[in-house]
């Protein structure tokens, strides 16, 4: 359901973590105002609203979500709270920009996705790699065919803030993360960007997954993952995701093998792309005066000025919001059912480290 041009899109941020501190910037950032935030507790609400600069702090997460006042609502809580809560604003008429994973099982996703689809409003997940400007410069260079047939995908997803004994965080635990973190947190960012980028979309797989002994013993959800991959369009593939990579911060990093050329992009160093043929490599610059179209678009800085995460993050939200407005495609963005589909690929990867076979993806 568009929303009047003149009306403000007020915007309601459920949660007041990190990821909830990077939601509120890019809102702030698209021009819209902030009208509450939520927390685990009232006090917390409050401490984080005016530490904020949030006019309103809402004494539950279930009123923010239905209130009058809000229009938008951000939920950036543990896991086990997407769905709920996610529900209840959808049935209370809000657009909706929720965290990923979108919920932590399947059957759940599906029915969130169907939901939203049902309901009018703009439901949108943020796997915000599709929006540095160099992968959108890779996915049109595939489009256009300037890579030719896409042959291989491979890389890996690499962080170390897990990698010591003692290391720990509510993710952590199967309760509020849910059955998968390593793959679920940020193997799900890779293949969701691969297939974006490719067109291509992983049909069959194979996984093998570790989890390292932490001190109090308490049961963990796997902390890598191995995955070989087959595609619905002949490709194969593979990729590791760690958590446990010593020295490794965020280090997401792709290559797509074409029949004519090979493209990689490393986010964080991602103001160049690696195009690289028999004759020659190359390394491409983002300068919006030289790149596709798509990929200029999101390029909001001039060449040599570097552009990161936040300013995908921003790029984002300014879409859901012209969806919102009627002023930009609704496929703008990723969308719940694309979050429901990295919950079903994740389901998979799960069932295939634990007998050691294939499964296909629905």
């Amino acid at each position: 359901m568009a929303q009047s041009q003149a009306s403000p899109l007020r915007t309601a941020i459920v949660g007041a973590g990190m990821i909830g501190r990077v939601h509120l910037d890019a809102v702030r950032r698209s021009g819209a105002p902030v009208a509450g935030i939520s927390a685990s507790t009232p006090a917390r609400a409050k401490e984080a609203a005016a530490a904020l600069g949030v006019e309103r702090a809402f004494d539950s997460s279930e009123e923010l979500v239905t209130s009058d006042d809000v229009d938008v609502v951000h939920i950036c809580t543990p896991n086990d709270l997407h769905a709920p809560l996610a529900e209840l604003a959808l049935r209370a008429g809000k657009h909706v920009v929720c965290e990923k994973p979108l919920t932590t099982a399947p059957a759940t996703a599906d029915a969130l996705a169907a939901l939203a689809a049902a309901s009018g409003s703009v439901a949108a997940v943020p796997f915000v790699y599709r929006y540095h400007p160099m992968a959108a410069e890779a996915r049109s260079r595939v489009l256009d065919g300037r890579a030719g047939d896409v042959r291989l995908l491979h890389g890996h997803y690499l962080q170390d803030w897990l990698s010591e004994p003692g290391d720990t965080n509510w993710r952590v635990d199967q309760g509020a993360g849910g059955p998968s973190r390593a793959f679920a947190d940020i193997g799900s960012h890779w293949c969701d960007l691969v297939e974006w980028v490719t067109g291509h979309r992983i049909s069959e797989l194979t996984a093998v997954s570790s989890t390292v002994d932490r001190d109090g013993g308490r049961p963990a959800t796997e902390d890598a993952v191995q995955l070989l991959l087959r595609t619905d369009r002949g490709a194969i593939g593979s990729v590791t995701v760690s958590q446990i990579s010593p020295g490794r911060k965020n280090r997401l990093w792709f290559e797509v093998d074409g029949s004519r050329t090979s493209l990689a992009f490393d986010q964080e160093n991602p103001e160049s792309l690696f195009v690289g043929s028999r004759g020659e490599n190359a390394a491409v610059l983002r300068d919006p005066a030289t790149l596709s179209p798509a990929a200029a678009r999101l390029s909001v800085l001039p060449g040599g000025h570097p552009m990161g995460y936040l300013d995908c993050f921003a790029a984002f939200v300014r879409d859901v919001h012209a969806a919102i407005r009627g002023e930009g495609p609704a496929d703008a963005f990723p969308s719940f059912a694309d979050a429901a589909r990295m919950v079903r690929l994740t389901d998979a990867v799960l069932r295939s480290a634990a007998d050691r076979t294939w499964k296909e993806v629905a």
